[in-house]
């Protein structure tokens, strides 16, 4: 019994292995925009599908972004500024690419253009910190999906959009994460919606990394921005001793959880584009496919003591 168990087991990763491996005919003749291409994830990706030979439109917020990337690919490799936060931007940079690819369509749209700060407890933010990082993230992706769709329709190409880790398990205030969970929740209905028309929609969802959003002194700089500007009852109740751990704490995680192997998530999204049977999520890094992607099936009273032990109690806490 345990013999054909195994024999089973064996034929079913050997199928999985051989359906992760088979890619997509004439990639050199498609056309991927990725937008966040100034640093991080999106730059390296940009770099990456260049070396393989597609044809790469990679969207920028800034001049000096695009021109460092152009210097570091090929020829192939066209720049555009894009804004995801402005409509009149988002409608250039949509025109521009419909003048590229032509009646070819967009093979892939990779919605990478993400911000994070500022980020604190949420009774330390005011309803402006919230907006300033769901623009970008989420309507920001909402917009600059549904103006380049029909071109990924034409294409019958796909859709595939950075999550996070914090898409699944909100751990810290700001609008990062409920911009994350809307992320997923857009994914999902475009993905069921957009079947019939043959294209595909996948998720990657990346745990922590060290890239331009994460840079300790960025975060560190925020956090007692927040803290200065708080309320005198804001501060009674949390007291300078949950400032100092909640400080240390941000410290610490930057320092020694962040990878600088970006290669787990462009891997991910490379795959997304390129394979013939891509998945519909992707965990891009050891500590989401071990750690958090598993903490978030459990019960949620034990994923609550497991993601708040060892923090202080705020001074006025019951």
């Amino acid at each position: 019994m345990w013999l054909y168990l195994a024999v089973l087991l064996g034929l079913y990763f050997l199928r999985r292995w051989y359906r992760e491996r088979q890619t997509v005919e004439n990639l050199r003749d498609k056309y991927v925009l990725i937008t966040g291409c100034d640093s991080g994830f999106g730059n390296q990706l940009a770099r990456q599908l260049d070396a393989r030979g597609l044809r790469v439109l990679a969207a920028c917020l800034t001049q000096p972004g695009a021109e460092e990337l152009r210097k570091a690919t090929s020829e192939r490799l066209q720049t555009v500024i894009l804004d995801v936060t402005r409509t009149d931007s988002i409608a250039a940079a949509t025109a521009w690419v419909k003048a590229q690819v032509g009646d070819r369509g967009l093979w892939g749209l990779v919605n990478n253009a993400g911000a994070v700060l500022p980020t604190g407890p949420n009774e330390w933010l005011t309803k402006d910190d919230f907006v300033k990082v769901l623009d970008v993230n989420l309507i920001g992706l909402i917009e600059v999906t549904l103006s380049l769709l029909p071109l990924v329709k034409r294409a019958r190409g796909r859709l595939v959009s950075v999550s996070s880790i914090l898409g699944r398990l909100a751990f810290y205030g700001g609008g990062y994460c409920p911009s994350k969970y809307g992320v997923e929740a857009f994914s999902d209905s475009l993905r069921r919606e957009l079947r019939p028309f043959g294209v595909q929609v996948a998720m990657v969802e990346p745990g922590y990394f060290r890239t331009p959003m994460t840079d300790v002194q960025r975060n560190l700089e925020c956090v007692e921005q927040l803290w200065r500007r708080a309320p005198p009852e804001i501060k009674a109740s949390y007291g300078q001793h949950y400032f100092d751990h909640l400080h240390r704490r941000f410290r610490e995680t930057l320092l020694t959880r962040c990878s600088r192997n970006l290669y787990l998530v462009t891997d991910c999204l490379e795959h997304a584009l390129t394979a013939r049977h891509p998945h519909t999520r992707y965990s891009g890094g050891w500590d989401a496919q071990f750690f958090y992607i598993p903490l978030s099936y459990l019960p949620t009273a034990w994923a609550d003591w497991v993601l708040t032990r060892g923090w202080p109690r705020p001074a006025q806490a019951v």
